[in-house]
């Protein structure tokens, strides 16, 4: 099989630099460890491909013939270190990820969950995102709306400040993670959580505060003010800032996202910013044109079928759609007529169409085939 060039592997132009090749290695590496993809064979053969590559291009003896010869100057035949890819087989779990000597999969994916595994520092953290669904009319969807709801969440107490301890009592290192505040995980990619009994602060006190029970956070039904921007569709986001979970060590506390959930309209439809209704009208009014009342989202408005209007005809009322939700105008309505003919006809009013029908005689279907 012809080998790829080692450069079009690592996704690099030739002349490249150390570190942009080492950026390079270490970025695919990531994606296509056999570790990281258990039972995938192109992933296998992928990373060998990538870890051939830098074996090569990350040497400089290696790669000047490689510049020289190509792949010619490790075939087959050829001896010592230089010849690469001998026995054709990786060690998957001892590879070179550019830190200047070979490191395992633990210390690549450390790039991801801190440096080593090591349990992180205790420090600020900001509060987990809230989300709460909100139903509202399809009116309320497009003119906005200011409303409360009820929202069960976790809020700092304000008796410790959210430190868990009785307001003057000494604070002491949390015993259970050392007072780093983080656990350190086990297995293969050796994460940290927070420390359950310190929730993550790295300290302790033996007299805990009396209103929250040393938690630092008091759960309860918040009541909280919310305002719906006109514009909003089924499943818009609205943020409120700093309405989330409350934040650990002083940190920020996370977002409220409320998702919107919008009820149907009993006739009118939208499309993005536009709207849309299909109108019943008479012959008579198509054929001599009307005033006629449609359904818009401000209630009924006027509009004027021209006369000799066909049915299926579209007319667009400019204005009477939806207001962008990030600014700027509104989009527009369309209307659509169907024409219904008239049912359970007296004698008097047939002998009248078939009148008409002789004054007025054509084909509408001449020259359809």
């Amino acid at each position: 099989m012809v080998k790829r060039d080692y450069y079009d592997v690592l996704g690099l132009r030739r002349g490249a630099s150390d570190q942009e090749i080492k950026r390079a290695y270490r970025k695919l590496a990531r994606k296509c460890h056999p570790d990281v993809n258990p039972g995938d064979k192109a992933a296998e053969a992928k990373f060998k491909e990538i870890s051939e590559a830098n074996e090569v291009l990350s040497d400089p003896q290696k790669r000047r013939r490689y510049d020289q010869l190509g792949h010619e100057a490790f075939a087959a035949g050829a001896r010592g270190p230089e010849a690469g890819g001998g026995s054709g087989g990786f060690d998957f779990n001892r590879v070179d990820f550019g830190s200047g000597g070979p490191g395992d999969l633990g210390d690549l994916l450390s790039d991801f969950f801190g440096q080593r595994g090591q349990p992180e520092a205790a420090g600020p953290g900001t509060g987990e995102d809230l989300h709460y669904s909100l139903d509202i009319t399809f009116e309320d969807a497009i003119r906005g709306l200011a409303t409360e709801i009820s929202l069960q969440k976790h809020s700092r107490c304000g008796t410790c400040g959210g430190s868990g301890a009785r307001p003057g009592s000494a604070l002491e290192p949390c015993p259970h993670c050392g007072g780093s505040g983080r656990i350190r995980g086990h297995g293969l990619l050796r994460t940290s959580q927070a420390c359950s009994r310190c929730r993550g602060n790295g300290k302790i006190s033996r007299e805990a505060c009396t209103t929250c029970g040393g938690r630092g956070v008091i759960f309860g039904t918040e009541r909280i003010a919310v305002k719906i921007p006109p514009g909003v569709d089924n499943g818009s986001r609205v943020r409120l800032q700093g309405m989330g979970e409350p934040g650990r060590n002083g940190g920020p506390s996370g977002d409220l996202y409320i998702i919107t959930r919008v009820r149907p309209h009993p006739v009118l439809e939208r499309k993005g910013d536009n709207l849309y209704v299909e109108v019943p009208i008479t012959i008579t009014e198509a054929a001599l044109g009307a005033k006629i009342e449609v359904p818009s989202i401000d209630g009924m408005t006027s509009m004027r079928i021209p006369p000799e209007t066909s049915s299926g005809q579209v007319f667009r009322l400019r204005g009477k759609g939806v207001l962008h939700l990030k600014g700027g105008g509104p989009g527009d309505q369309f209307v659509t007529v169907k024409i219904v003919p008239p049912r359970n006809l007296d004698a008097r009013s047939q002998e009248l169409l078939r009148e008409f029908a002789r004054l007025n005689p054509g084909d509408p279907r001449r020259g359809r085939g």
